[in-house]
């Protein structure tokens, strides 16, 4: 299984990117420097000629593959959701009882990030950090309609769904699984913040946090039998 893993592809909207980072390997130098870079200085300070001077090659070879930083950052926050969907996927396709496999799902999407040795190329603890700072400015833009009707958000739709139908095996009564659903992604990225940089505004500051509130928090708004 874990060789398998080896050659596991998160499948990115091909609308996002010009050329395939992937396909490449200055194309993976290209995501690999950018996470370091976003981290090291934020977003509004990143610029593709800074990204450029980085990695020791042309500006224009940058855009070759992203018309621009807000499609670099579509392609890295989309990368990360495909991500925690494949840990998901693959750490509750064999559970069977759904208050287990939700709680599973529930700790996959919210528990701090881990090095995964399976995509050298990419630090998801950095990433997961962008994307804790950073995801809203890929959506908080004029153009969020017409971006969502090219489906640059379809990946993290997917987990929200993948998420919701666990909440719904649950308890098939409860009438806001999606909004459940999307409460825990986003309130997931808001308390790490909260950790890192308002620390008297949550309560999460143990380890195990985030992940322990948002499970007794959705567990307290289901049914409280194993049946629903």
């Amino acid at each position: 299984m874990e060789r398998l893993l080896k050659f596991v592809k998160i499948g990115i909207n091909e609308k996002i990117y010009i050329k395939d980072p992937e396909s490449t390997t200055l194309g993976k130098r290209i995501v690999e420097e950018s996470i370091l870079l976003i981290h090291e200085i934020g977003f509004e300070a990143f610029t593709f000629k800074k990204l450029g001077q980085r990695i020791g090659s042309n500006e224009s070879s940058i855009y070759r593959y992203f018309e621009n930083k807000h499609k670099l950052l579509l392609y890295l926050t989309s990368w990360y959701w495909g991500w925690l969907e494949y840990k998901l996927v693959f750490a509750t396709n064999s559970i069977t009882e759904p208050r287990e496999k939700l709680r599973t799902a529930l700790t996959i999407v919210t528990q701090a990030a881990e090095i995964d040795s399976n995509f050298s190329h990419i630090d998801e603890v950095l990433l997961s950090k962008i994307v804790i700072n950073e995801y809203s400015k890929s959506y908080l833009t004029k153009e969020v309609d017409a971006d969502n009707k090219e489906g640059y958000f379809v990946i993290y739709k997917r987990l929200v769904n993948r998420l919701s139908t666990m909440i719904a095996a649950v308890d098939a009564a409860y009438k806001y699984p999606s909004s459940l659903a999307s409460t825990v992604l986003e309130g997931s990225l808001h308390q790490h913040f909260l950790k890192d940089h308002f620390a008297s505004l949550t309560d999460c500051h143990e380890k195990g946090d985030p992940t322990d509130y948002f499970i007794e928090l959705v567990f307290n708004a289901l049914n409280p039998t194993p049946n629903g």
